[in-house]
């Protein structure tokens, strides 16, 4: 055995062979982005459960190509050809999850999770678990704020077609918009999987923006005196009325859109185990240990679709950019019609409640806390701003099932 020749090959087929290859320098642009996010969810604790999977798994896809002579002969973990026939009506692997299991690497297998929507439906089952619908309850009209925060998917679905993109691809980049992470993943997978990427960073990045975003826009759109109102305390929800909820949510979101049943029924199905004081040991589970686990494999495979090839693109820009769009746009909707109804009440409601509409809980409840209380040091929104906060979830998976049902 010649010792220099085995180093040769050794080296030759190595993953830094690939940086001095034409594109190569996607690559390390890819790594440079992955290295950018696992700082912002380490140091800057910007959404840190997702973002460390995420750009965890972004740096592992784009390190781990292999080549021979010169020339990319795979990825060890991630394979987009699989995928690529997968999608393919004409390949015999079409919709092929044998083919994938069978010659799919780690991050091919983990994300079938994604594919199949398993993963985001079981995150809105812990999410359900760990939501208290009794603001909600307590002053239904909270469900207009949830639905006008909305606006921001539609506005974007708009802006993405006038761009060219597809109907499909446009749906699911506007429901950025709602800024909810899962039903952004569980849409795309659906709609648009070669946008998965873009799309989740884009979704979880702006969510994890939300105290630098919607402040601005807060003050505005409304006057010192709309934001230093005062709110009365909110009534008393009975146990009956909590149970009672979910199950009738579910039977009427889900007949009126079929679509929507994995999340909303996930989502209700977590709810009802946190309320019907029978079952605190699902309700324990899911929102811990099985939360924990989905949100490894979710964040891992989502990274893995962040391949330079794809994701370096003037496409890749206009996501971001109307990601943006639709977020801010979604905040001033929830925001108009709080002001409307701060006008229609008298004076008895804080219009800050309405930027709240958007479904990031409990973050977007507790920004309109902070600039409520900065106006009115005696002021107290929390459980106000939890109203808006909790339809908007229900209403983003209401948008994302709609535009499934349109495009699928």
């Amino acid at each position: 055995m010649n010792i220099l020749d085995t180093l040769q090959t050794l080296l030759n087929e190595s993953g830094f062979v690939g940086f001095f290859m034409d594109g190569g320098w996607k690559n390390l642009v890819m790594i440079a982005i992955s290295c950018v996010l696992l700082y912002l969810g380490i140091v800057r604790k910007f959404e840190p459960l997702l973002l460390v999977g995420i750009a965890f798994g972004c740096l592992l896809v784009n390190i781990s190509n292999f080549f021979v002579d010169g020339a990319s002969s795979a990825n060890a973990l991630y394979h987009p050809e699989l995928w690529s026939a997968f999608l393919d009506e004409s390949s015999e692997y079409y919709h092929s999850y044998g083919h994938i299991m069978s010659n799919g690497g780690l991050l091919d297998i983990l994300y079938i999770g994604v594919k199949t929507g398993l993963y985001p439906s079981l995150i809105f089952l812990g999410v359900g678990a760990m939501t208290d619908f009794g603001p909600l309850l307590a002053n239904p009209k909270s469900l207009l704020l949830g639905a006008a925060a909305q606006m921001g998917v539609f506005l974007a679905f708009f802006g993405a077609v006038c761009l060219g993109f597809e109907g499909n691809e446009a749906a699911s980049i506007g429901i950025i918009g709602g800024a909810d992470g899962p039903t952004a993943i569980f849409l795309t997978s659906k709609l648009a999987p070669n946008l998965l990427g873009p799309i989740a960073i884009a979704a979880y990045s702006y969510m994890a923006l939300i105290p630098m975003i919607q402040p601005p826009l807060m003050r505005l759109l409304t006057t010192e005196k709309e934001r230093s109102v005062k709110m009365v305390q909110s009534r008393q929800v009975s146990k009956t009325e909590k149970i009672l909820f979910p199950i009738i949510v579910s039977m009427f979101v889900i007949l009126l859109l079929p679509s929507t049943a994995p999340l909303v029924g996930c989502l209700m199905l977590g709810n009802l185990w946190r309320e019907c004081g029978v079952t605190a040991r699902l309700s324990d589970t899911v929102q811990n240990a099985l939360m924990n686990i989905v949100t490894v494999f979710l964040g891992i495979s989502v990274g893995a679709t962040t391949v330079a090839s794809s994701f370096l693109s003037l496409q890749t820009l206009f996501i971001v950019l109307l990601g943006l769009i639709a977020f801010s746009f979604s905040t001033v909707g929830g925001l108009i019609v709080g002001k409307i109804m701060y006008k229609l009440s008298g004076g008895k409601i804080n219009p800050l409640i309405g930027s709240a509409g958007v479904s990031a809980v409990p973050m977007a409840a507790r920004v309109s806390q902070d600039e409520g209380k900065k106006a009115n040091p005696s002021n107290f929104l929390l459980m106000h701003a939890m109203g808006p906060n909790v339809a908007g979830v229900i209403g983003s998976a209401i948008a994302a099932g709609f535009l499934l049902a349109v495009f699928k």
